[in-house]
């Protein structure tokens, strides 16, 4: 279980599934792109709630609550944005929720404790 708890793995599969994300936005048929990016939906939530367990050892548990619940609504806004933009209806409004909710979670993961100091 510590080596899904990993700040490191964590970053890594947002990061690859944000640029999953726009791929799918950008090409024509996302089928399989779309695929893959359910399975990184997957290993983000599972190394998210690694993470949760972890953090709760800091006492800020609600703090790592609500990014958590933020980190569901961007995989969420993401999901939401592929559907509306397959089915030929307006996606906009999920793709800047999207960057809403994907801002309050980055946000919240720097300023928590359990955060990767990228200045050291």
């Amino acid at each position: 279980m510590e080596f899904l708890a990993s700040p490191h793995l964590h970053i890594t599969t947002w990061v690859i599934a944000i640029i999953l994300f726009f791929v799918a936005l950008a090409i024509k048929n996302p089928k399989v792109v779309h695929m893959i990016l359910r399975l990184f939906y997957i290993l983000i939530i599972i190394t998210g709630i690694a993470l949760f367990m972890k953090g709760m050892d800091y006492g800020q548990g609600m703090l790592y609550g609500l990014k958590f619940l933020a980190g569901i609504l961007v995989i969420g806004m993401m999901e939401m944005s592929l559907v509306k933009k397959k089915k030929g209806k307006p996606f906009t409004t999920f793709v800047v929720l999207f960057f809403v909710f994907f801002f309050i979670t980055l946000f919240l993961g720097f300023k928590l404790p359990m955060n990767i100091n990228f200045l050291a």
